[in-house]
């Protein structure tokens, strides 16, 4: 029988990370329900000890989820590990994640520690982990850039204390695959009790190479466990791409001769809810879940698809999910279907009020647009909250004036602690005078960094997308409102982006 690749996703930890795609506890139990539904095998579900809300949602994940192995990141001291302990107590199969930096560069600039006192640390570290939970990882941060004697050392060691898996992270994309590949095989040829650990991969795209240096720590290396995102989210240039690593195994089975284990049905779903969660919009060409993945512009290829699908096409749209992007529900559809469709897409809602708070909000996108698909199910409750007694600020009605050679003017009414305000404003466009006007009024200070619309379906008739990035004193946040009408979505993200700027929740960057 052919070996498993087992799919740690950390989406949920690393893919937060991003530059203002920290998400609530609600958003994150949202995902990792849809990647329990992936089959994924491994969620790193947070970094327990960074803050109280990342270790609230660890612990949340952790109760509510029974087929994966929930996981949290802890740096190599006993505070951390135990308060990961901690939160990961109610999961049914739970994972300590502990990283230490192991590069000379690391060692001498950030941990300002003697490669014999990392290398104590480590042991003691997992010495400590192991005594508190039996599946133990540890990753030596900036692995692929460490001096290879040295990283042969402390991984025999870790081991030796109970590691169960050994993670040799390309921290800052630096590696290319060939040498990648070799340098993971000759860490497990060198290492006596290699045997003793499952190896793993976890490759940053800095270099566009994440997925190809994953898969070559796999082939040549023998990992046999690829820690990945979904759509590559991450800080910098993001991370390795689960579709694109689960479809490439399982695409080119007579290659990599592994099995995984991931429902590849509901990869678009996931896709689509992490990027409406997050607002990170997937570009169209990219491989597997991008709008273009499987259009064929060429009149060529047009004719060979049509004559023989497998002439221009390695893989079946459908068995990523595409054949699911069908019209759902429409205006007519009761309460019911409506509630089976959130749980069919892994949306779970805490009280049968919010359950009818957001049919309320459907049926009025109903009236206002016949064909409702399963994205405009999931922007309507991850574009904007359903219990807005939990915001600061809310969407109410806007107007707005615009023709040509004349300044638009526009006309907000929002909530500011459930109280209605009005407040107006001309600007460049009317967009901007929407803005302009909800700024006026909150003078938050913030400035846009990010601007983007999208739309969630096809036609001229489809909800807009907008993301709004903003940024103040230090802080990045994303705001994603969706919406028929453009300008109304532009006032609902920028809403949102400040009810997240309000957000008291302390991040701290982890290990890559």
């Amino acid at each position: 029988m052919p070996d498993k690749l087992l799919i740690f996703d950390t989406t949920l930890r690393d893919g937060e990370q991003s530059p203002g795609a920290s998400m609530t506890k609600d958003e994150k139990l949202r995902i990792a329900r849809q990647l329990e539904r992936l089959k994924v095998d491994v969620i790193e579900a947070g970094f327990a000890a960074s803050s109280n809300g990342d270790f609230e949602c660890v612990k949340a994940i952790s109760e509510v989820i029974k087929d994966a192995t929930i996981c949290s990141l802890a740096r190599a001291n006993d505070r951390d590990i135990a308060r990961a302990a901690e939160a990961l107590k109610p999961a049914k199969s739970g994972r300590l994640h502990l990283f230490l930096a192991t590069s000379a560069l690391h060692m001498e600039k950030k941990l300002r520690m003697t490669p014999d006192q990392v290398f104590e640390q480590a042991r003691l570290s997992v010495r400590f982990a192991r005594n508190l939970m039996a599946d133990i990882e540890f990753s030596p941060e900036d692995g692929y850039r460490s001096d290879p004697d040295f990283l042969c050392r402390v991984l025999e060691a870790v081991i030796n204390e109970g590691a169960t898996t050994i993670n040799v992270p390309d921290t800052v994309g630096y590696a290319v695959p060939e040498l990648y590949g070799h340098f993971i095989k000759n860490l497990r040829e060198r290492i006596p009790n290699s045997d003793k650990a499952i190896w793993s991969v976890h490759c940053h795209n800095d270099l566009g190479m994440a997925v190809a240096n994953s898969l070559a720590g796999v082939k040549i290396g023998g990992a046999r466990q690829v820690e990945c995102t979904i759509n590559g989210l991450g800080e910098r240039a993001g991370n390795c791409s689960l579709e694109e690593v689960v479809m490439a195994v399982k695409t080119r089975r007579d290659y990599f001769a592994l099995d995984v284990g991931i429902n590849t049905q509901h990869i678009l779903a996931t896709s689509r809810m992490v990027s409406q969660t997050t607002g990170f919009v997937v570009q169209p060409n990219k491989a597997v879940v991008g709008a273009n993945a499987f259009a064929h512009a060429s009149g060529i290829h047009q004719d060979g698809v049509l004559k023989a699908r497998d002439t221009y096409e390695i893989m079946r749209a459908e068995d990523v999910g595409w054949s699911a992007n069908k019209i759902v529900l429409g205006k007519l559809s009761g309460r019911n279907a409506f509630k089976q469709r959130l749980q069919d897409l892994g949306v779970s809602m805490d009280s049968e009020a919010d359950i009818n708070n957001a049919f309320i909000k459907f049926k009025d996108l109903a009236d206002r647009k016949s064909e409702i698909f399963d994205e405009d199910i999931l922007a309507l409750v991850s574009g904007e909250s359903v219990m807005r007694d939990k915001e600061q600020y809310g969407f109410v009605s806007l107007s707005q004036h615009s023709e040509t050679g004349e300044r638009p003017q526009a006309c907000v009414v929002f909530t500011v602690d459930g109280k209605e305000v009005k407040s107006e404003s001309d600007g460049n466009g009317p967009v901007d005078a929407s803005l302009k006007a909800i700024e006026s009024h909150v003078k938050s200070g913030a400035e846009m960094v990010l601007y983007s619309v999208n739309a969630i379906s096809g036609s001229t008739e489809s909800q807009g997308e907008v993301t709004v990035r903003l940024q103040n004193s230090g802080r990045v946040v994303n705001g994603v409102g969706a919406d028929p009408d453009i300008v109304v979505a532009s006032a609902k993200a920028y809403l949102s982006a400040l009810n997240k700027l309000q957000s008291k929740a302390d991040r701290v960057a982890a290990q890559g």
